[in-house]
């Protein structure tokens, strides 16, 4: 005699959409909020309470695009989906945001919309960019090493003779091309960065790292700063090159600093780490997934990347300093690209976000 297992309870409704990771409202006649769920209380920044109080205008002023959807969906039914729109208040700001809308079967009148970020997809793009920035200089980086320092160091011994047999007169104009030879030599050398040097990976704690990194700043470019720090104690190892990793954080809180102080005004930067699992890349040349669920972030409230420079901030040569060279950035580029990383940058008036994407040990044979 076969015992049939006993029928299993059916989840409650309300309680699956609380665990869809995905932002959910069911809006009404009157664009009333009807419904949501906890991933749309966290996206908006308010309990379901304040938003269904307050309607759809909590969410979006009345000159959004969104009461454009969701006309469109009274009217013709069906499903319809808006790419790239903006949603800001004091308590959020998505950017780039695609949200879905559709009807309620069975329920006239009532529209669902859903909210999505593209932020895998954007950091991907991203991703494309910085590695061409990051080939271009390392290229540039090789000509110049060969082509200008060699011929640099024999225009200047010809300038240090002239010096000592020139009129007094004319010492000065020896001298300056002096100068102005270290003051290229300078610049290739740092352009030297950019070429393929051995790497010393291994595992490394990145805590210890941004401490290090706190402390530099804390007693020079930032000492006038508050430097906070939010970090995940959690995280496991990352594995990378010790002296570029500090290299690369410490040129992103110096540019926070400096953003900081063209303000005039007193400001904060955050240090933070997190684990955010999802992020996936092809190793370039290869078939192979890298896992990259690392994520250590640098965020000011200084006064935002301008809209015409963002897209090239990487770019070397790029930047926003009137005595800016543009390979500061073109450097982290580079760095994150030798590491297999990814980066992110987020950016508006009061707050600018750059977020580095990392690869664990422990995935890379750096710990058992």
């Amino acid at each position: 005699m076969s015992t049939q297992a006993p029928d299993r309870a059916e989840p409650d409704a309300a309680l699956l959409l609380d665990s869809l990771p995905v932002p959910l409202l069911e809006v009404g006649a009157g664009n009333a909020v009807l419904a949501l769920n906890m991933a749309a209380e966290e996206f908006f920044g308010m309990s379901r309470q304040q938003i269904r109080a307050g309607g759809m205008a909590e969410i979006a002023p009345p000159d959004h695009p969104i009461y454009l959807l969701l006309a469109h969906l009274r009217q013709r039914g069906g499903s319809v989906t808006e790419h790239d729109l903006l949603f800001s208040s004091p308590r959020f700001h998505h950017e780039g945001v695609s949200v879905q809308g559709a009807e309620v079967l069975d329920h006239p009148g009532h529209l669902l919309l859903t909210f999505h970020l593209p932020s895998t997809a954007r950091v991907l793009d991203q991703q494309q960019v910085y590695r061409s920035a990051a080939r271009s200089v390392s290229g540039m980086a090789a000509m110049l090493a060969h082509e200008v320092r060699n011929p640099l160091s024999g225009i200047k011994g010809a300038a240090q003779l002239l010096e000592q047999a020139v009129e007094d007169a004319d010492r000065d104009l020896a001298t300056l091309i002096c100068d102005e030879v270290d003051r290229i030599d300078a610049l290739v050398e740092r352009m030297g960065m950019f070429g393929e040097a051995q790497m010393d990976y291994r595992a490394l704690n990145i805590h210890r790292l941004l401490e290090h990194v706190k402390l530099l700043a804390s007693n020079g470019f930032a000492k006038d700063l508050r430097i906070i720090e939010q970090y995940d104690p959690s995280l496991p190892h990352v594995w990378g090159d010790r002296d570029r990793l500090v290299q690369v954080l410490l040129n992103l809180v110096k540019n926070a600093a400096e953003a900081l102080h063209e303000t005039g005004k007193k400001g904060d930067i955050t240090l933070m780490t997190s684990y955010r699992p999802g992020i996936r890349v092809t190793a370039p040349g290869t078939t192979q997934w890298r896992h990259l669920p690392l994520v250590v972030t640098i965020r000011d409230t200084g006064p935002g990347i301008s809209e015409t420079v963002r897209p090239h901030l990487f770019e070397p040569f790029v930047s926003t300093k009137v005595n800016g060279s543009g390979l500061g950035l073109a450097l982290v580029g580079k760095v994150m690209d030798d590491h297999g990383g990814v980066m992110e940058v987020e950016s508006r008036p009061g707050k600018t976000e750059i977020s580095l994407f990392l690869p664990l040990a422990e995935e890379r044979g750096g710990l058992s």
